[in-house]
């Protein structure tokens, strides 16, 4: 092998362990020759040595078989003189789980490989359904909608990674396939890997008891855009998130997009490592917020939209879609099950949709979305937000740091149930329904000029719909 064709192997491994780690650890190698199988290679210190046989070797094993030469092992030496020191796998406790890279096993990557520097890595399956022109764009998810559409356009990578976050069916999912599906169209040329956390732990599970290690790292930092769907699977994984930091250093070096999906905050992401979470957080995290009943009337109306090409004669009242609207309002996913179960009923039956029909196609959709927030449960809420006792919510004392707690406790309680004011008073220690008034009154004047109160009660109400 020459010293042109270790140079051209260099710029393969670059692009595969990152620039810090090419610049620290790759770049000092000097390669001095190639005799009987063995690449021998001279480096600085001991200590560099050892370090690339433990963390590098299988990598540049993998290369140098994959760019036609016969090489059955990688040593490393200090001087010219010194003797050649082979890689051994006892010599590399720090990665136990990673397989020996011998020759047949990197002659077998490199033919799986082929073309596609993704070989047999396939995405998953994106919904044909989910692109950008059958996403309803509303107040509550604008700014996520937005920084998807910019991501989708290919271009210069001006925030990494996306984080897009938020509840059960409000979106997510579908603007991830959106993502995926626009970057198919505008840019081909460009590796797309779409998956869940889940199946990026199978594959890497798989590769660990396969010994295919080093074929799953090569894989997985070949893409120019890694998408990983509901992240907060791998919490709690050690080895796993292990795996993704590394992963995701490598793509981020590499100036590669991701994009992660989360049910939650990746601060919130409960047996998360921080390291893992101070990584998510380091780019644009973007929160989807429960729908408003504007942007689930929108919904409602793009669907019925869609179902006119199948059922071109079904009529629906008036009201309907408003009284659907009202009524299910946590998960989107839900909403339009409703729709579709509403017309194929309505289609079977050979009737008009309109209220009473309605009503009894989805009593159980109904009843399971009145779910009633007590005044008891906006008390605990507001007590623990605001890290103070219940009794202090309750009680007589006036100190404004349990005043205002006690009369945000009260205009949620006046919003989201339907007790009467005395009802209310009566359950804050007996109070009139005069102080209820006065403090509901409050809140809202606040909510106008301060905007800490007004983050305070949409964060409450958020947390109690949820």
């Amino acid at each position: 092998m020459t010293q042109e064709k270790w140079g051209q192997l260099c710029q393969k491994l670059l692009k595969t362990v990152g620039q810090n780690n090419y610049t620290t650890w790759i770049e000092p190698l000097e390669f001095e020759q190639l005799s009987d199988g063995v690449a021998v290679f001279n480096v600085p210190t001991n200590f560099m040595g050892n370090y690339v046989s433990q963390n590098f070797a299988d990598l540049i094993l993998y290369e140098l078989n994959n760019a036609g030469e016969t090489v059955r092992s990688v040593s490393f030496q200090v001087a010219a003189n010194s003797p050649a020191r082979p890689l051994r796998e006892a010599e590399a406790p720090a990665e136990p789980e990673v397989e020996q890279a011998t020759a047949p096993a990197a002659q077998a990557s490199a033919q799986g490989s082929g073309a596609n520097p993704l070989g047999d890595l396939q995405a998953a399956p994106l919904d044909p359904r989910f692109t950008f022109d059958s996403f309803v764009v509303g107040k509550p998810n604008e700014l996520a909608h937005a920084a998807a559409r910019r991501v989708s356009e290919g271009g210069p990578v001006t925030f990494n990674p996306l984080v897009l976050y938020g509840g059960v069916g409000l979106g997510k999912t579908h603007l991830m396939h959106a993502i995926a599906w626009e970057l198919k169209s505008r840019r081909p040329e460009l590796n797309v890997l779409y998956l869940s956390a889940e199946q990026f732990m199978y594959r890497f599970v798989q590769a660990l008891r396969e010994r295919k290690m080093m074929d799953f790292k090569h894989l997985f930092r070949s893409v120019d855009v890694l998408m990983v769907d509901d992240v907060q699977f791998i919490a709690g994984k050690d080895s796993t998130q292990e795996e993704f930091f590394h992963t995701f250093n490598a793509l981020v070096d590499q100036n590669k997009q991701i994009i992660i999906s989360a049910d939650r905050a990746p601060g919130e992401i409960k047996d998360l490592e921080d390291r893992v979470k101070s990584r998510l957080q380091c780019g644009l995290v973007v929160d989807l917020h429960p729908t408003d009943y504007e942007l689930r009337l929108g919904i409602l109306q793009t669907k019925v939209e869609q179902y006119r090409s199948t059922y071109p004669d079904m009529k629906i009242a008036d009201g309907v879609l408003e009284f659907l609207a009202h009524r299910i309002s946590t998960n989107v996913r839900v909403l339009e099950g409703a729709l579709t179960r509403l017309f194929a009923f309505a289609s079977l039956v050979g009737r008009e949709i309109d209220m009473d029909l309605t009503q009894d196609c989805l009593a159980d959709v109904l009843r399971a979305s009145e779910r009633k927030i007590t005044v008891e449960e906006i008390q605990r809420k507001v007590s623990d937000y605001y890290n103070i006792r219940l009794s202090d919510i309750i009680g007589p004392k006036r100190l404004r740091s349990y005043a205002r707690p006690r009369q945000v406790a009260m205009y949620l309680c006046k919003q989201l149930t339907s007790r009467s004011l005395p009802e209310i008073g009566r359950r804050f220690g007996g109070r009139d329904h005069t102080t209820v008034m006065h403090g509901v009154k409050r809140i809202e004047e606040l909510k106008m000029t301060d905007g800490q109160i007004a983050e305070d009660v949409e964060m409450l109400r958020r947390a109690l719909e949820a």
